[in-house]
């Protein structure tokens, strides 16, 4: 069946709140050296997209514009030196944009085959929760087995996807989250403890829960816990810092721990990585991960499934907050 000669795709007209995001029209993207062109099934909605709509996370000049960092679907065009995919594979990948749209460019390195058993939708919730995780927690943070580990923002993607990763590989897991329910969630998905930020002060639970602190924290708030992550690592512990939603700016911190306990402070956006390094990531899961997730050892955690039209409500819900686990699109 011979491709259409355009797309639906969500057009960014201006930046700001969910509404200005539209559904416009434009010419299918062609698959270059490296390439392939795939026909999107599902689509992951992730925060950095909300920080692109909001004008804070702009693309790599040579990345598309639109909106999207992880998608399912099927191969339909490979660039003229790819030799490893084929037209008519089922694919998940990491996109360096583009993935809101009907059909998106995605570099041959970044993409993975569906795990057995699994749908489209529960393809595309893997690559940009999958791919962040395991190099931030393992191979910059050098998770190991009896090691202990500090997620915080459990029930995100990226959450639920480290709680589940770091117990897979032997880790003792302490979480924070929101509420009760929230807190339950984290602790079904194998956390030996989750933390209600709310109405508890993690470092004082996690100084009481371990005595001496744990080995890694994996933090996405930034600034307003840098101090307490600090408390709450034990001798050569490391932080990890993916995101700041609690700001970037850290005022009249006390910085002696990090010499005291020898810590290492690290921190990484996957985004501007390389094409090679971004690959050998992939590598990675596809040797590590995606036997478990086949075996059931570790699955995606889907909150809720919105049709492509619907990307503003979508956008709404993750910037409510209230969702566990990953909130998708479908084609």
């Amino acid at each position: 069946m011979p491709l259409p000669q355009e797309m639906r795709f969500v057009d960014l007209k201006s930046f700001g709140t969910p509404e200005v995001m539209a559904i416009g029209r434009r010419p299918l993207p062609v698959p270059g050296e490296g390439q392939v062109l795939v026909r999107a099934a599902a689509i992951g909605v992730n925060r950095p997209d909300i920080a692109q709509r909001q004008g804070s996370y702009p693309p790599p000049k040579d990345a598309s514009p639109i909106l999207g960092l992880e998608l399912s679907g099927e191969i339909v065009a490979v660039g003229p030196d790819v030799t490893d995919h084929a037209v008519g594979d089922k694919v998940c990948g990491l996109a360096n944009g583009g993935a809101y749209a009907e059909y998106c460019l995605l570099p041959s390195g970044q993409i993975l085959p569906f795990p057995k058993g699994y749908d489209a939708v529960q393809a595309a919730a893997l690559p940009e929760t999958f791919f962040t995780v395991w190099a931030n927690l393992f191979q910059m943070a050098g998770l190991t087995e009896g090691e202990t580990v500090l997620i915080h923002g459990g029930t995100s993607g990226i959450g639920t996807t480290a709680i589940q990763l770091a117990r897979a590989f032997g880790a003792a897991v302490y979480a924070t989250a929101g509420s009760p329910k929230k807190c339950e969630a984290c602790e079904r998905l194998g956390a030996k403890r989750a933390i209600n930020y709310r109405s508890e002060d993690f470092a004082e639970v996690i100084r009481a829960e371990t005595g001496q602190g744990v080995d890694i924290i994996l933090d996405m708030i930034g600034a307003a816990y840098f101090e307490r992550n600090l408390a709450s690592l034990a001798k050569d512990g490391c932080l990890s810092i993916i995101a700041f939603l609690g700001g970037a700016v850290a005022e009249k911190i006390n910085l002696s721990p990090i010499m005291v306990k020898r810590l290492t402070v690290t921190g990484s956006t996957m985004r501007p990585r390389t094409t090679e390094e971004k690959r050998a990531i992939r590598d990675d899961l596809l040797a590590e991960v995606w036997p478990l997730l086949e075996a059931g050892t570790v699955a995606p955690v889907v909150h809720k499934v919105f049709a492509f039209e619907d990307v503003v409500a979508a956008h709404r819900l993750l910037e409510d907050g209230s969702h566990i686990g990953k909130i998708m699109l479908t084609v």
